[in-house]
C-alpha cells in the first residue's frame, strides 16, 4: 500500500510533519512505514520561466539563445537545443546551483546532476530548461509532455513560483506495510484516519454529495444477485450524457504520485476512489448491455469469457460472473469484459460498486489466471457498507469535473446487512491486560478518534463495520496500547499461579505402562485402527458376539480397511505373525492404542474410544510369565489390593484351559492366556502366543501414585510355614483370600515357594506350600498372637477341604 502526504494532508489539513517523523509515529501505533522516497529529492533551484525571445547561436545550427523571464527584474540567458521551444511558453527552469535528475545508460545519479553557468559553444548559459524526465518523471505519469523537448506548462501557471510545486513533485510517497486484518487500511481514508489519530489532529473526511439530473435508475438497469452467498451487495448507478476528457491536474497528480497513468476522466474518477475508499468500482458501457439487466451468477463449466486484456479465458463453476441478459460482462472482482468495455463512443455508462466474497475471488483469480488492483483489494474482504459510500463519491466527481449526468436512484442489493459489532468496555481488564493505570476518559479520548463510539448506557464500544479486526476487549486494548504509546507502557513481571508441569493422570498411567513393558523386554508396536470384518472369523468370535457390531467407514481404502477395530488382539497377532515369519525368535511386543465400540448401528454418535494396553510374546515364557509383567504393573500404579483371575472368560480366540478375566474390586480390568491353536494357525504362528489386554478407562479409577512412607520395621517378624494337600479344583486365589480373611492384624504377607503334582500326592490332588510372616508396629509378638492366627487360617482352609500335610 502508497500513499502519498499531499494526499493525506487533504483530509487531515493540521498535519505538519516531516517525513521521518511521519514514519517514526505511524510505525510505532501500528500503522508499519515500510520507507518513504521523495518526489523532489534530486530536485532544486528550479522555477517556472517564460521565454521572452529567442535567437539562432552564433556558431551552432542545432542550439538557439533564449532570453527567459523567471519573476525577476532581468531575464537569464539559457542557450538550449530544445526542438520545441517557442516564445511566450512557459517551461520550468533550473538556476545557477541548482539540480536536476538524470544519469547515465539508464541509471539515476544519486543526488541528482549540478547545474552551474557555464559557455556553450562560446556563449553564456546561466541555467537549464528541463524535459519531464529530467525531473525524474516518466510521460507515461505526464502524458501530456512531448516525446523528445522541454516540458511545457500551461497558461495559468505563475512565472517565478516554483516549478516543483506546479508539477506536485514537492511530496513523499509512503510504502506501507499492512497486515491482512486492518482491510480499512487499504485507502487513502483508512491511513489518513489513522494519521488523525496519530498525531491528535481532526480528520475530515470527503462530505459527498449527488445532486442527481432527474429520472429513475430502475427504468435504465435492473439486478439480478442469483449467489448472495458470493456477492453480499451489488450497488449501481446510471451516468448519462458522458464527456469523455482529461481529468483535471489534481486528480492527475494524486494518480501519478500514486503510480497510476492517467487516461481520461471515468477511468481517473474509478481510480481514484479505488484508491481514496478502498473500494474497487468497474464501468460498463450500458448501451452494450442486453435487457438492461445485471445478473450476477456463477460462471458455467469451461465457460469462455474474453476480458479487457483481449484474453480469452475459461471458467468454471466456482467462478462469479457479471452478466447481462444475454451474455456474460465480467469477472466478478477481477475484470471487465471486451465486450462491455468504455470506449470513446459512450454515451450511457453503468457504476457498479460491490462486495465480493474475498476467499472466493482469491481462488478464482488463482484459477483464471489473472490477479488485478482490484482483486488483490475485494481478496482481503471489504466491507459490504462501504460500496453505497464509494459509487456516491465517483457520482459526485462525475459532477464536480462536468463529465456526465448522475440519473436520481441508486439500484442497491443488499439482503444481509452488517451490522457493527458491540464489545464489553471493561478498562480494568484493559489496564489488567496492559499493565497500566489510565482512567476510562483517557481510553474513551483514544477511541473517538478511531470512530469507536461508546455507548455509556450498556457501557460497550461500538465499532464500526469498517474495522473488522476489533472484535473482543483484547482488541480494545490493543488500541488503547498503540495510541498511548508502546514506549510509555511500564515493565511488569507476568502474573499468573505456578503449575506442577506434571502430566494429566490419564498420561501418567501410560507412561508407566510403556515403561514396565520396556523394563520386562518388551517393544512397542503400533498398530492399524482401520481392519477388514474377516478379523472376525480368524478370531473365531460367535456370531452374535458384541465385537462384531463395528463402526463401516464411509469412505475406505477397501475392504481389508473397511472397519473401525473392536478388539486389539488382530493388530498384535499380525505384528507377532510377521516377527514370526521373519524368524525373530523370543519376541514381545505391546501396544497403547484405541478401539471403537459403537453405541448403537447404524452410528448416530461417536463410538466409544477405549485406550488397551494389549501385550503379546512368543518363545521365552508362558502364561505366568505374562502374569508376572500384568502383576508389576498393577503394583506400580498403586493397585495394591488383592487382584484376582477367573479362569471362565470364555473368549474364544483363547486356549480354553489357559485364559482368565482379571478382576478388581469386582470389576473386570482385562483378561490374559494364551492364544488358541487354532487362531494362532491362522495367523501361521507356529508357537505358543501369550497376550494380556488391559481396558485403561476400567482401570484408571483405581490407580493412584499417592504413596505413603513406613520406616523400616522396629520388632521381629514371627515366619510360619504350611504345607497343604489341595483338591486341583481349588485355586491359589482362593487360598490367599481365605489367608487374608483370617490371618488378622498382624498378618504381614504371605507367599507360595512350592507347588508339586505327583506319584506322591494322591489322584486329583496338588501340594502347594505357604510362607506366612507375621509382625506387630509396637511390640514383639507372643505365640499365642500367632498361635491364634494359625488356627483361624487353618480351620478356614479345612472348610475348602484341604488337609494339612504332616
Amino acid at each position: 500500500m502508497e500513499t502519498s502526504l499531499s494526499w493525506i494532508k487533504a483530509y487531515v489539513p493540521d498535519l505538519h510533519v516531516t517525513a521521518q517523523e511521519y514514519t517514526d509515529a505511524m510505525t510505532l501505533s501500528g500503522t508499519k512505514v515500510e520507507g518513504y522516497q521523495r518526489l523532489d529529492g534530486d530536485l532544486d533551484k528550479i522555477v517556472i520561466g517564460q521565454i521572452l525571445k529567442i535567437e539562432r547561436h552564433p556558431d551552432a545550427d542545432k542550439l538557439v539563445v533564449c532570453q527567459v523571464d523567471i519573476g525577476e527584474a532581468v531575464p537569464i540567458q539559457i542557450v538550449t537545443g530544445a526542438p520545441n521551444v517557442e516564445e511566450g511558453q512557459k517551461v520550468p527552469v533550473v538556476l545557477d546551483g541548482g539540480r536536476v535528475a538524470g544519469g547515465h545508460d539508464g541509471k539515476m545519479t544519486p543526488g541528482g546532476i549540478a547545474i552551474k553557468t557555464g559557455k556553450l559553444r562560446g556563449v553564456e548559459s546561466h541555467g537549464m530548461m528541463c524535459s519531464i524526465e529530467e525531473l525524474g518523471q516518466t510521460r507515461e505519469l505526464f502524458p501530456e509532455a512531448p516525446e523528445n523537448g522541454i516540458y511545457i506548462f500551461p497558461e495559468d501557471v505563475t512565472v517565478g513560483e516554483s516549478a516543483i510545486h506546479a508539477l506536485g513533485l514537492d511530496d513523499v510517497i509512503f510504502e506501507y506495510e499492512i497486515t491482512s486484518n486492518r482491510v480499512d487500511c487499504y485507502s487513502v481514508i483508512g491511513i489518513a484516519r489513522e494519521a488523525a489519530a496519530t498525531f491528535g489532529k481532526k480528520f475530515v473526511p470527503p462530505v459527498v454529495e449527488v445532486k442527481g439530473s432527474g429520472g429513475d435508475v430502475n427504468d435504465y438497469i435492473k439486478v439480478d444477485v442469483k449467489d448472495v452467498d458470493l456477492c453480499p451487495r451489488y450497488c449501481a448507478r446510471v451516468v448519462k450524457n458522458i464527456r469523455l476528457a482529461p481529468s483535471p491536474r489534481w486528480m492527475q497528480q494524486r494518480l501519478a504520485v500514486n503510480g497510476i497513468r492517467p487516461i481520461n476522466n471515468i477511468v481517473d474518477i474509478t481510480n481514484y476512489v479505488m484508491e481514496e475508499y478502498g473500494q474497487p468500482m468497474h464501468a460498463y458501457d450500458l448501451d452494450t448491455i442486453a435487457g438492461k439487466q445485471i445478473l450476477v451468477r456463477r460462471a458455467e463449466k469451461d465457460e469462455k469469457f474474453v476480458t479487457l486484456d483481449g484474453q480469452e479465458r475459461t471458467m468454471d463453476d466456482s467462478v462469479l460472473m457479471i452478466c447481462d441478459g444475454e451474455k456474460a460482462i465480467g469477472v466478478a472482482g477481477i475484470m471487465g469484459g471486451e465486450n462491455s468495455m468504455i470506449t470513446d463512443s459512450v454515451k450511457t455508462m453503468l457504476f457498479e460498486a460491490a462486495c465480493f466474497d474475498g476467499t472466493n475471488i482469491r481462488l478464482s483469480a488463482k484459477k483464471v489466471g489473472l490477479r488485478t488492483d482490484a482483486s488483490g483489494k475485494f481478496e482481503k474482504g471489504l466491507d459490504p457498507n462501504n460500496a453505497m459510500e464509494a459509487i456516491n463519491r465517483a457520482c459526485q466527481l462525475v459532477e464536480e469535473l462536468g463529465a456526465g449526468e448522475v440519473v436520481d436512484g441508486v439500484v442497491d442489493v443488499y439482503p444481509g446487512v452488517r451490522e457493527p459489532v458491540c464489545v464489553p468496555f471493561e478498562p480494568e481488564k484493559i489496564n489488567g491486560l496492559l499493565g497500566t493505570q489510565l482512567s476510562k476518559e483517557e481510553m474513551l479520548g483514544y477511541f473517538q478518534t478511531l470512530e469507536l463510539v461508546y455507548d455509556k448506557k450498556n457501557d460497550q464500544v461500538i465499532v464500526p463495520t469498517f474495522r473488522q479486526d476489533i472484535t473482543c476487549t483484547a482488541d480494545l486494548a490493543e488500541e488503547v496500547a498503540r495510541f498511548y504509546g508502546y514506549d510509555n507502557i511500564p515493565v511488569t513481571l507476568p502474573r499468573g499461579e505456578a503449575t506442577t508441569g506434571k502430566l494429566p493422570f490419564k498420561l501418567r498411567v501410560e507412561a508407566v505402562a510403556r515403561e514396565i513393558a520396556e523394563f520386562c523386554g518388551f517393544s512397542q508396536g503400533m498398530c492399524y485402527s482401520f481392519e477388514s470384518p474377516k478379523v472376525f472369523d480368524k478370531l473365531r468370535l460367535d456370531k452374535e458376539d458384541p465385537l462384531r457390531q463395528a463402526v463401516v467407514i464411509s469412505n475406505p481404502l477397501g475392504e481389508d480397511f473397511s472397519i473401525m477395530r473392536t478388539t486389539s488382539l488382530n493388530g498384535m497377532l499380525t505384528s507377532l505373525a510377521t516377527n514370526y515369519n521373519r524368524r525373530n525368535k523370543n519376541v514381545r511386543l505391546y501396544e497403547l492404542g484405541n478401539i471403537y465400540l459403537p453405541g448403537e448401528l447404524p452410528v448416530t454418535e461417536l463410538p466409544d474410544e477405549r485406550m488397551q494396553f494389549t501385550l503379546g510374546m512368543y518363545g521365552e515364557g508362558d502364561f505366568f510369565t505374562m502374569k508376572g509383567v500384568v502383576e508389576e504393573f498393577f503394583d506400580k500404579i498403586g493397585m495394591e489390593k488383592r487382584r484376582s483371575y477367573q479362569p471362565d472368560s470364555g473368549k474364544n480366540y483363547l486356549h480354553p484351559g489357559r485364559q482368565a478375566h482379571i478382576v478388581y474390586e469386582k470389576t473386570v480390568i482385562g483378561y490374559l492366556g494364551e492364544i488358541h491353536p487354532a487362531v494362532a494357525d491362522s495367523y501361521s504362528i507356529g508357537e505358543r502366543v501369550y497376550v494380556a489386554v488391559l481396558d485403561m478407562p476400567s482401570l484408571l479409577p483405581f490407580a493412584s501414585f499417592d504413596r505413603k512412607y513406613e520406616g523400616v520395621a522396629r520388632y521381629p517378624a514371627v515366619n510360619r510355614d504350611i504345607s497343604m494337600v489341595v483338591p486341583r479344583t481349588i485355586l491359589a486365589g482362593q487360598i490367599e483370600d481365605m489367608i487374608a480373611q483370617r490371618g488378622g492384624k498382624y498378618l504381614e504377607s504371605y507367599e507360595l515357594f512350592d507347588i508339586y503334582e505327583g506319584s506322591q500326592i494322591k489322584e486329583g490332588y496338588k501340594s502347594l506350600a505357604y510362607s506366612i510372616v507375621f509382625r506387630a508396629k509396637d511390640r514383639t509378638l507372643e505365640e499365642t498372637d500367632v498361635t491364634a492366627a494359625m488356627k483361624k487360617i487353618l480351620h478356614g482352609l479345612e472348610s475348602l477341604g484341604i488337609e494339612l500335610r504332616q
